[in-house]
């Protein structure tokens, strides 16, 4: 029993190495002359700042940094407020077609985002939002799987706490973000993170709709200089994009593991 046990624990941490090292090294590449950079195993081989500064001295990357941040913290703020007001009248409001429109929505996540590109940037076309914040912040203020998460978030909490804040004058608005959302805390850091996630790291729809610089996402602005030929074939600078890119989401994931795992391991489908 106990050498299966120490078998065991061998095979985690050889996968746990093997899925952390490809991070480490973009991380000791970021910071290591570009000549010394195929030599890397381990440790670092002489350390330079050179990559960042060149980094961002070929492309605005700061201005990049803050469209992403604005477009992914208003999406985020979206999708919990919108969200939980869909979830919330798909659970504990009653009224005819509730179960067709939830599954509706449901099938909505079954379609590839291909299939509604051509349609959504016809859209954005005839609303004069191509080239604008707009056309990346106004799309993903809402979205299906975290409909599906608030509404059984708040399947499991009781009839009679609603009743009960009715009764004390309360409407539907601030049943939902007074009284309900305080019970749903861990269902809310969950959809934060995974709507932040896939906002901040989005690239095919910037890339159809945001074609001025200055307009651009971090994501967006990265690729288009890694693989449009301005990085000049160097990795390390390369990898310094890598890893500012994504240094936001691990800082993001580290202050809220907890409660993201929490929610996902206790929370569930059910219903």
């Amino acid at each position: 029993m106990k050498l299966t046990r120490i078998l065991l624990y061998c095979v985690l941490v050889i996968a746990a190495l093997a899925f952390i090292y490809p991070f480490y090294w973009m991380l000791l590449a970021s910071f290591t002359p570009e000549a010394n950079i195929t030599e890397l195993g381990l440790l670092p081989h002489g350390f330079t700042l050179d990559n960042y500064l060149a980094l961002f001295d070929k492309i605005p990357i700061w201005r990049s940094f803050f469209n992403s941040s604005l477009v992914a913290l208003t999406a985020t703020a979206g999708v919990l407020t919108f969200g939980s007001m869909t979830g919330y009248a798909l659970s504990k409001l009653h009224f005819r077609g509730r179960e067709a429109l939830f599954y509706i929505v449901i099938f909505t996540m079954t379609l590839p985002f291909q299939i509604t590109l051509i349609p959504n940037y016809i859209l954005m076309v005839e609303f004069g939002w191509v080239d604008t914040l707009a056309a990346l912040i106004v799309p993903a203020l809402n979205g299906a799987f975290a409909i599906l998460l608030f509404r059984q978030a708040f399947k499991a909490i009781p009839d009679d706490l609603i009743y009960a804040a009715r009764v004390d004058g309360c409407g539907e608005l601030r049943i939902i973000f007074q009284v309900l959302w305080p019970n749903i805390l861990p269902t809310l850091i969950t959809v934060g993170i995974l709507t932040f996630m896939n906002s901040w790291n989005d690239v095919l729809w910037p890339l159809i709709v945001i074609r001025e610089e200055d307009l651009m996402t971090m994501p967006q602005l990265v690729t288009l200089f890694a693989v449009g030929g301005r990085a000049e074939a160097q990795l390390g600078v390369k990898l310094a994009a890598a890893f500012l890119l994504a240094l936001p989401i691990i800082i993001a994931y580290a202050i809220f593991q907890k409660h993201f795992i929490q929610s996902m391991a206790s929370s569930g489908l059910k219903g």
